[in-house]
Parts: structure tokens; sequence; C-alpha cells
């Protein structure tokens, strides 16, 4: 049985018991091997916060955000603690559940020490020095702080709450954004959320930027199957394969942009991998897919910027 199948059973059955998150970041972790903070995903997530900061600045005409939020943050808060060395003075990370806790911060944070050390940090963040300073102070005393002493410092407040229903007021954030999170989502809890975005975000000078993996990600795990895969499945069979704890909704660039639309949420800039067209080729494309335009479907990554002053 290939990797990925035996991946897909075990997060399924995963799926159904209690503490099912944590279940599956001890199965990730002793086992797939996928929870590890890397090189590659600290570099991936750094060019992340570059990128959501540039946008911010193009649109926004502001050097930084001084209020933002991240939905799906994850194990390892890459971009809050990007967001918090720039000078923002407030990041929100919103998810259904505390994905971090306070080893996977210290390790995120010797990180970041050591991307600084080696001189590649200033390849992707231009930090404050006061800034860099708080977590080299953070680390030489982390022992005597609890997690959310940590979390205050940083200016890091987690919202563990809907994100289709925010505890924010209205016109109260300056950059909203994403990282590999939006392709977890099916439409009808995406699109509220999106909704609540629209509310939340400054119309004024606000920005949303938010990245999109297309990509089957069980490819990430097993390298006998492309990242087309999962375009085989009809919508019926991808249900019993799909889980509710790392679900991919499979929506291509098309869908995305048709919601974006149907919200009234500019794309102000699109920026997207054109895919391999060959790997798809190989792929027996489910009906949903088969009559869609081949260099479409084959787009793999994308990053949509809003400029939220367009709708005012």
């Amino acid at each position: 049985m290939k990797k990925w199948k035996q991946k897909a059973i075990v997060q399924k059955i995963i799926s159904y018991l209690p503490l099912s998150h944590k279940i599956n970041y001890i199965f990730q972790k002793y086992v797939t091997k996928g929870v590890t903070l890397s090189d590659e995903y600290l570099f991936d997530r750094l060019g992340h916060a570059r990128d959501h900061i540039k946008g911010y600045q193009k649109y926004s005409k502001k050097a930084i955000p001084a209020i933002c939020l991240e939905i799906g943050t994850g194990w390892y808060p890459i971009v809050p603690i990007s967001f918090f060395l720039v000078g923002a003075d407030r990041i929100y990370s919103v998810d259904i559940s505390l994905l971090t806790s306070k080893e996977r911060l210290h390790t995120t944070l010797q990180k970041f020490v050591e991307c600084e050390k080696l001189n590649q940090f200033k390849q992707y963040i231009d930090y404050l020095p006061n800034r860099y300073g708080i977590i080299l102070n953070l680390l030489a005393n982390y022992s005597s702080f609890s997690l959310d002493e940590v979390l205050q410092k940083l200016n890091i407040t987690y919202l563990i709450e809907d994100s289709r229903k925010l505890s924010l007021p209205d016109n109260s954030i300056d950059l909203v954004n994403s990282n590999n999170t939006f392709e977890h989502i099916y439409p009808n809890i995406l699109i509220p959320i999106l909704k609540e975005f629209r509310r939340i975000v400054k119309k004024q000078d606000g920005v949303m930027s938010h990245f999109i993996d297309m990509s089957d990600h069980f490819a990430h795990f097993d390298n006998s199957i492309n990242i087309y895969n999962f375009l085989q499945f009809s919508d019926k069979q991808w249900k019993w394969i799909d889980n509710s704890i790392q679900p991919q909704s499979r929506m291509r660039i098309y869908d995305y942009k048709q919601i974006y639309n149907d919200l009234n949420i500019p794309i102000s800039e699109e920026i997207f991998r054109v895919g391999n067209l060959n790997e798809l080729k190989e792929i027996r494309l489910a009906e949903k897919f088969a009559n869609k335009p081949i260099e479409e479907i084959a787009k793999s990554h994308c990053h949509f910027i809003s400029n939220m002053k367009a709708i005012v």
C-alpha cells in the first residue's frame, strides 16, 4: 500500500478520536516526521512574511502594519514573530485550537537567532534591533516565563475561536494574512470567514494577503505520487479519503477567484505557479475537473493581495 494511503487511513481514524489534533501532532512528529521545524519550512514562511509586508507597503502606502491578524498559524508562529520584529504593535493569531506550545515557541525563537547569526535573516526581514533584543532576553531567561508571558512580550494574542465570528471590531485590522491555510477550508466555511475578514480589515488602507497551496499535500509525504494525484477522485470518493484534522478542499485557482468576486473582495495582485502540465496529464481527472481549462487546473500555488480601499 502506498505511503499516502497509509497516512490517509491513520489520519481518518485519528479524526474521530478525542484530542485528535494532539494525537495527530504525535503521529506526525514520531511517524511521518511532518512537524519538525526545518530550515526549508522556516525560509518558506520568512519569504511569506516578506511578501505580506511588501504587499502591505505597496497598497497601504505605510511602512508597517500596526495591527495584524493571521489565520491558521499552526505549530510554529514564524510569520507573527516576523511582524513583531519589524515593529507591529499587536498580532492576532486565530485558530480553532492552540497548536503552539512553550516548547515549540522556544524552538521557533532559537531558529530566528540561528538564522540571524548566519546573516540569513536580513535577506527576508529588516528587523528592529530593539525588538531582536527582546527575543534574546526572552531566550536568556526562558524558563522563568509562562507561555502567556512570552506571547505578551512578542505582542502576540491567540484567538481560539470560530473565524466566522471573530471577537474583533469592524474596520480594526491593518493586515489580514494566511499561509497555505485556505486549501484546508471547504467553501461553506471559507466564504463566511472571508466575509468576516472583509468586516474587520480597515477599508481606507487595509490589506489582505493570502498564500494558497493547491497541491495534493499527501505528495509532500509520498514521492510516488505527484501534486495532482487527488484530482482523480470524485467528491464522493474524496469524502471517504479526506479527514477533518488536515482536510484538503481540492479547490483550484478559479474557485478562489469566483469566491473573491462574489464577495466583492478585490484581487489587486495575483501571483501563481503555472504548475506542471506533463504531470497533470498523467492523472485521469475526475469529471468535475476534466471540463476545465487544463492550464487553470495545473496552477499549483497562488498569492492573492487585496487592496481593501478599492471597495470603498
